[in-house]
């Protein structure tokens, strides 16, 4: 039974004081704190690159003095300042490489180290929040935002470290050689601050209307390319074509208010911090200064050298931001998934004695408000087959989840052979619980790779035995490589023949309880038959949860359980439903209108073919936890 130490609930807890030492830090400081000692080392190095890079200009400077001295400059004055640029020049070139390689070392662990907690992490994660679009946030996390990173670690921090450090000793030096013409250098800077400034004022809820605007093309695109048959067929294709020009011209119109609204500003930002227009501001004033005899020649030109690179950041500063930014949003978003709460795992796992399935006053609920099952009670006996039906959004294939533990019940209990599924280990689970959903997942492998993932020890002639008993045999063999066959390269299997690769998987699996949520949902007449024939293999001797909207398929079945609202509405066999006329009958009615019901329509193996197969692939069964 259920241990009363594991709540159903995880119990929320208040956030920690913002002075509290337990209060975490802000998403990026958090992911980068593993590497922290290398990034540091590699700013290091990039600032000591960034020092021994000014350094050039300075010793030419210099150099430059003494060429325009009133006396012949001596050899001695000039070499020892010749081999301070050369040095330094290597200097530079050697330590910002070493901080580029240190950066990247950082950046390829954190890399590896992000993907492994990530998909580490994605693994432990309810099954049923993944299939419910959690893949699609998993898929961004680990590439996308893994990749943003990338580029923050290793090329943003360093090129912020030497546009600031670089300009700042160049200012330092300039102060010593004229304070005013190091003065009137910073007038650049500032006005370039000043108009970026006011360029991005209020440009967080221009970049939000920015990405509305680029999201309803996107939205308008698909739904044009992906229903244009059906909307030519009905003669509306023009009107979705004209939102989708509405679109456009909206982004068009919102881009360019924008861009009329910061051109001038953004235009203004980086003229004034151009080298041209920094050197004509610098050799205008400091002509004056040397004319009114207040300067020298030779101090003029360390300004004409080094002046631009006080300005420099400005012209980039806006593409550094935006990568910080970036990289801020991607650490968010790979914290928020990092901090989703993992399915809980016992550390006790226990294993069940027998195959008896157990639902007992089972709720359930999505968002924490809104009910989707209520107070459900079901029993699966062994060798039975237990059939649920009922109309859409009725709970049916939640319930099946629960049973897989692709999420767990908000109330109540599932238990196989008297335990529930929640103290049982996941590998132990899923020995025991077998599958076949509607929408079937093939990996990018050979197809008897794909059907192994059943039993991974499995052999040639195992896979091949599963195959045959799945009606899939003759298909793969077939193939130009035959099982060696990679899908999704070699051969792309249709919906009714990927379910019953599908089947095969479950087959060599051979779990005692099996799960089937409408298997022939999406499979034309043939190849229903076959998967029928498959399941009829798959169904023999075990206890099994059947999901079905044609009800004529599971008309034999041991037990109809009608679903409605969440709750259970009626239980029994085909004919004691129909007899009472409830809401079993009523679907019944709905589906069998101008259909000939005396006809045998495919259905779910009936009681009395159930028993142990004697297909060599379906194994003796018995509990099992190789966990």
């Amino acid at each position: 039974m259920r241990n009363s130490s594991h709540p159903s609930h995880p119990v929320a807890q208040p956030p920690p004081a913002p002075d509290s030492p337990d209060t975490p830090p802000p998403p990026l400081r958090g992911i980068l704190r593993q590497v922290r000692g290398r990034l540091t080392t590699a700013v290091v190095l990039q600032a000591a690159a960034a020092l021994a890079g000014v350094t050039p200009f300075v010793a030419v400077a210099r150099i430059a003095a003494h060429l325009t001295g009133g006396s012949r400059p001596q050899a001695g004055d000039l070499w020892p300042l010749v081999t301070v640029a050369c040095v330094s020049g290597l200097a530079a070139l050697a330590l910002g490489s070493a901080a580029g390689f240190v950066s990247h070392i950082a950046d390829n662990d954190l890399q590896l180290t992000l993907r492994r907690r990530l998909a580490d992490h994605a693994g432990r994660l309810p099954l049923g929040w993944i299939s419910a679009g959690g893949a699609s946030q998993i898929k961004r996390a680990v590439q996308d935002d893994v990749r943003a990173l990338h580029t923050l670690v290793a090329h943003t921090l360093l090129d912020v470290t030497a546009l600031f450090v670089a300009p700042a000793a160049a200012l330092v030096y300039l102060f010593t050689v004229d304070w005013r013409l190091a003065l009137l250098s910073i007038v650049p800077l500032a006005a370039g601050a000043y108009l970026f400034g006011r360029a991005m004022s209020g440009a967080a809820a221009q970049m939000a209307e920015y990405g509305a605007t680029l999201g309803r093309i996107s939205s308008t695109a698909v739904e044009f390319v992906t229903g244009i048959a059906v909307l030519k067929t009905f003669g509306r294709g023009r009107r979705v074509h004209d939102r989708l020009l509405a679109a456009t011209d909206g982004f068009s119109d919102f881009f360019t208010r924008w861009v009329r609204t910061t051109l001038v500003t953004s235009t203004g930002a980086l003229l004034v911090v151009s080298p041209v227009l920094v050197l004509l501001l610098l050799a205008a004033a400091g002509t004056a200064l040397v004319a009114g005899g207040w300067t020298t020649g030779a101090d003029l030109i360390p300004f004409m050298l080094l002046g631009p690179a006080v300005a420099a950041p400005m012209s980039v500063v806006g593409t550094r931001v935006q990568q910080i930014r970036a990289g801020q949003a991607a650490a968010a978003r790979i914290s928020a998934l990092l901090g989703m709460p993992a399915l809980p795992q016992t550390e006790a796992p226990l294993t069940p004695q027998g195959f008896r399935v157990s639902v007992r006053g089972v709720s359930f609920s999505y968002d924490g408000h809104t009910d989707v099952l209520s107070g459900v009670d079901l029993d699966l006996e062994p060798g039975t087959i237990t059939a649920l039906v009922g109309p859409s959004g009725s709970g049916k294939s939640t319930l099946a989840s629960l049973l897989l533990r692709f999420q767990d019940v908000t109330a109540g209990a599932v238990t196989i052979g008297g335990i529930d599924v929640r103290d049982m280990s996941s590998a132990c689970l899923y020995q025991n619980v077998g599958f076949v959903l509607q929408d079937v997942r093939l990996l990018r492998a050979s197809v008897a790779d794909n059907i192994r993932l059943g039993r991974p020890t499995a052999t040639d002639e195992e896979i091949e035995r599963a195959a045959r008993a799945a009606q899939i045999h003759d298909r793969i063999a077939a193939l130009p490589d035959g099982y060696a066959t990679e899908v999704g390269t070699g051969v792309t299997f249709s919906g009714g023949e990927a379910q019953r690769v599908s089947i095969a998987r479950a087959l060599l699996a051979d779990a005692p309880v099996l799960v089937l949520d409408e298997a022939t949902a999406h499979a034309d007449p043939y190849s229903e038959a076959l998967i029928q024939a498959a399941l009829s293999t798959l169904a023999a001797g075990r206890t099994v949860l059947v999901i079905a909207h044609r009800l004529p398929t599971i008309r034999h079945a041991d037990q109809i359980v009608v679903l409605d609202g969440g709750r259970v509405a009626e239980r029994g066999g085909h004919r004691e439903l129909l007899a009472a006329g409830g809401r079993y009958a009523t679907l019944w009615k709905a589906q069998s209108t101008g259909r000939d019901e005396t006809r045998e329509e495919a259905a779910v193996p009936a009681p009395a073919v159930l028993g142990r197969s004697d297909d060599p692939t379906i194994r003796e069964r018995e509990p099992r936890d190789d966990s």
